[in-house]
């Protein structure tokens, strides 16, 4: 058997995830994604298969609020869960199910739950 690669690895640990997480109507699930340019963030209501709230930090919002395109910093990150937050709430959204897309709960996705959670959304 090959070695796998990071992206290989990531992709088992989100599936491994995902059999546990599960998003219903009454907490959906907050799921992330960061890639090499961009952070991204959204709230999935699993029966329906709808995206009730997203973000990112290529977002119109996100690009007034921090004056650059695409987030690579911590800080970029903690703008984006603001933005997030503030969606959720005007949408009546309050809690969650956290679902970090089989990155580790470490540096920028850490600092992302931690803001949410800070702002007043329940993991």
């Amino acid at each position: 058997m090959a070695k796998l690669s990071r992206h290989e690895k990531r992709e088992r640990r989100h599936k491994r995830i995902r059999r546990k997480i599960f998003g219903a109507p009454e907490r959906p699930r907050l799921c992330v994604y960061r890639s090499l340019k961009a952070f991204y963030a959204q709230i999935i209501d699993d029966t329906k298969a709808h995206t009730l709230v997203s973000a990112s930090s290529i977002d119109e919002d996100f690009v007034k609020l921090a004056g650059k395109r695409g987030g690579k910093s911590i800080e970029d990150v903690k703008k984006v869960a603001e933005l997030l937050v503030s969606r959720a709430l005007e949408k009546g959204i309050k809690k969650v199910v956290f679902d970090r897309g089989g990155f580790l709960y470490h540096g920028k996705i850490k600092a992302f739950a931690d803001k949410c959670r800070e702002l007043g959304l329940e993991f």
